[in-house]
């Protein structure tokens, strides 16, 4: 999914030899609290985002640690945490059974059901791992979620919701049809990312295009900080899809990288073009128009641009200033606890100096 082989015994090759920047990438992951083995698992057969009784922030300190046991195991070999990460899918696969709450339990089901595919996908084949029990939570407790959300988006306006609600689910969908080899899932999200109607799909969540190699993203207008979430969502999705043999960061003229260079240019402190932007919301599509860019959360910085630097400067040789200026700055990428104790520093699995320098 997020890391192949090869990807894999590269940061095995670099940090044992002590090379930067693997090295710094590897440092931060291991003096994560997340990334111990003395990791204990604390599953709960419900979780709730959103309104009473919310627990959630219990199910995404275990996906992050089970994630960051995981890549300790594939880069150092260190069986304990292996054994952790096992532990922590395991306990979770055989007491969870419902991703609730309110418009929120979306969100849930999307950013967590793709984290938890992947840290799940790093142990396949590890002794006492039980595949099978963990491949039908994910398809019976977060697809049905994920799949009503993309499908009905929650009653209300197909414009309503933000992109980030639509990748989340779409990278979800992708991730567990991966892990299950069910083609039907992960095209499923292919077709939703070339022509879904909702605001995750390409052209909506890249609205317009502007000269210089630029493309305004949907959230621009909102936020900085959600407009680095969708880099972080989209990249995960167009990674798993090129895992997979299918070219998404390229799709119709390198659409994405048109936008991360643009929200990379604004949030490096530079100025950048805004054409209005204009949806409808509620159940009724009540206007609403954003006029300028929000500065609000310009130059948060989040683990999203090492993936983004490595595809399209690295893989593809192409011209990204923005991204590779950014991506250099914010070195070496943390991952969840490293960003704030709050659910927006666990929107992204991170560690993306480690696993894409190059």
């Amino acid at each position: 999914m997020l890391h192949t082989s090869g990807e894999l015994n590269r940061a095995k090759v670099r940090v044992a030899a002590g090379a930067q920047p693997w090295l710094s990438g590897w440092n931060r992951l291991a003096a994560n609290r997340h990334a111990q083995s003395t990791w204990k698992a604390n599953p709960q057969a419900t979780v709730v985002r959103g309104g009473t009784g919310q627990n959630y922030t219990i199910l995404f300190n275990d996906i992050h640690a089970a994630y960051q046991n995981a890549l300790r195991w594939k880069v150092a070999g260190t069986g304990a945490h292996g054994d952790a990460a096992r532990d922590i899918l395991n306990a979770w696969s055989a007491t969870l059974t419902t991703v609730t709450g309110n418009a929120d339990r979306f969100l849930a089901a999307g950013i967590y059901g793709y984290q938890f595919a992947n840290a799940a996908e790093l142990m396949r084949g590890y002794p006492g791992f039980d595949l099978a029990r963990f491949q039908r939570m994910l398809r019976e407790v977060f697809y049905p979620l994920n799949n009503q959300f993309l499908t009905q988006h929650n009653g209300a306006c197909i414009t309503n919701y933000w992109a980030n609600w639509d990748l989340c689910n779409m990278a979800s969908v992708m991730a567990i049809g991966i892990l299950c080899d069910d083609t039907a899932k992960y095209d499923q999200a292919l077709n939703y990312f070339k022509n879904g109607a909702g605001n995750g799909s390409i052209k909506k969540a890249v609205p317009f295009l502007h000269p210089g190699g630029l493309a305004q993203w949907q959230e621009s207008g909102r936020d900085q900080g959600h407009t680095m979430m969708g880099m972080g969502q989209m990249g995960a999705i167009c990674e798993m899809a090129w895992s997979q043999g299918d070219d998404l960061y390229g799709y119709d003229d390198n659409r994405f990288m048109k936008a991360a260079q643009y929200v990379a240019k604004y949030n490096l402190g530079q100025d950048v073009p805004f054409t209005k932007y204009t949806w409808g919301t509620g159940t009724k599509c009540a206007y609403r128009e954003q006029t300028v860019i929000s500065a609000h959360g310009r130059g948060q910085v989040r683990p999203v641009w090492d993936l983004l630097r490595f595809h399209y400067a690295r893989r593809r040789r192409l011209s990204v200033p923005y991204i590779t200026a950014i991506a250099e700055k914010v070195r070496p990428e943390g991952g969840g606890g490293d960003y704030g104790p709050n659910s927006g520093g666990y929107d992204q699995l991170g560690f993306g100096t480690l696993m894409y320098a190059k």
